[in-house]
């Protein structure tokens, strides 16, 4: 006879404790559980002082916040905002008219609960694969600064993501925050012949083959016809136009050299951002030319380096904070089913500094 045997499996125990949830804030605190919510996903329905007692019974109690995939599935949405690059993050962020304005556009949209993803750009294309931006887990999608014709754009169309546009390209029907390009770089080309200049150099931004109409970017394309309308008004021809990559500093000294070396070499060079003309800078101090006794230089935003740059750098100021500031206003809008606005145009002014000088 066989006696089976059987092995005795005692009932398991766990010295894990149970997950708080947020029905036990609510109890703890006495509120309701859209209460509790409210101090997590909409805390400016609550007063100041109920939600700092929330959040520090959840802590006493350790409840982390509401889970986020919980959350997504309930509400349909991901709380990010997909941020669409035309270069690589370390190139993007060498830039500080960017980081202002992107600084501007977080801090605007960070109460809502929505956070910023990045999606960079690479070299050999304009923004950010199209795949990535199709596989994004995203409820809207900023564009800074794009070429016109950027396949990420096509890809959130297809998605039928909302979209804002920061500077270009300009699309019909899309929200879109930038400034009156054209009409800085005719502050700027004024301010020049104003001094009396007649010989003209132009440090532009990459993809121009030397017209206004030939630029990839909308932005580039108004900032030169800006330049050369008002200097054609004047009756001035002797202009030579250079292209550099703006975020390269080394090609740019390379670009604003070919300039400063001509065989007649111009007394004046208009740069499309501040960074082209901080290398400007850079490159007539290696050549041993003065700024502005022998050269005027003149830039194109107002970052903070411009106003302790050596010399102080005369430059189109353009509001790089407010431009966030309304992007993410305009982010907020279209997230909450509001009609798309007409384009937003911000004014520029011309900040006049130790760069420039009389001839």
């Amino acid at each position: 006879m066989h006696r089976k045997a059987f092995l005795y499996a005692p009932p398991m125990t766990s010295s894990r404790r149970r997950r708080p949830t947020l029905d036990d804030v609510a109890e703890a605190v006495g509120v309701s559980r859209a209460t509790v919510s409210n101090a997590y996903n909409r805390p400016d329905q609550l007063s100041t002082q109920l939600r700092e007692q929330i959040l520090r019974v959840a802590g006493e109690l350790g409840y982390p916040g509401p889970n986020p995939t919980a959350r997504s599935l309930a509400t349909n949405r991901t709380g990010a905002i997909a941020f669409l690059l035309d270069s690589s993050l370390s190139a993007a962020f060498s830039d500080p008219a960017l980081s202002i304005t992107l600084d501007a556009l977080a801090k605007t949209v960070e109460p809502t609960g929505n956070a910023l993803l990045l999606l960079p750009g690479r070299e050999a294309e304009e923004g950010p694969p199209a795949s990535r931006v199709l596989a994004a887990q995203a409820d809207i999608a900023v564009a800074y600064s794009l070429a016109d014709g950027t396949p990420a754009l096509e890809a959130v169309r297809a998605r039928g993501l909302p979209l804002v546009v920061i500077d270009q390209p300009p699309l019909p029907e899309t929200a879109r925050v930038g400034c009156d390009d054209r009409g800085g770089a005719a502050l700027a080309a004024r301010h020049l012949v104003e001094l009396g200049h007649r010989r003209f150099g132009i440090l532009a931004a990459p993809r121009l083959s030397g017209t206004a109409a030939t630029s990839a970017f909308h932005g580039t394309r108004e900032r030169l016809a800006g330049y050369l309308d008002t200097l054609a008004a004047a009756g001035i021809t002797d202009i030579t136009i250079t292209e550099a990559p703006w975020l390269s500093a080394s090609t740019a000294r390379a670009a604003a050299t070919e300039l400063l070396t001509a065989p007649v070499r111009p007394t004046a060079l208009l740069c499309m951002s501040d960074q082209l003309a901080f290398a400007a800078i850079a490159a007539a101090h290696r050549l041993g030319l003065r700024v502005p006794a022998d050269v005027s230089i003149v830039g194109f935003d107002d970052t903070p380096q411009a106003a302790w740059s050596e010399p102080p750098l005369t430059t189109v100021r353009q509001d790089l904070a407010g431009k966030g500031r309304v992007a993410g206003e305009l982010v907020m809008d279209l997230l909450a089913a509001s009609p798309v606005p007409p384009p937003i145009e911000l004014p520029v002014s011309l900040a006049v500094r130790e760069s420039t000088a009389a001839i």
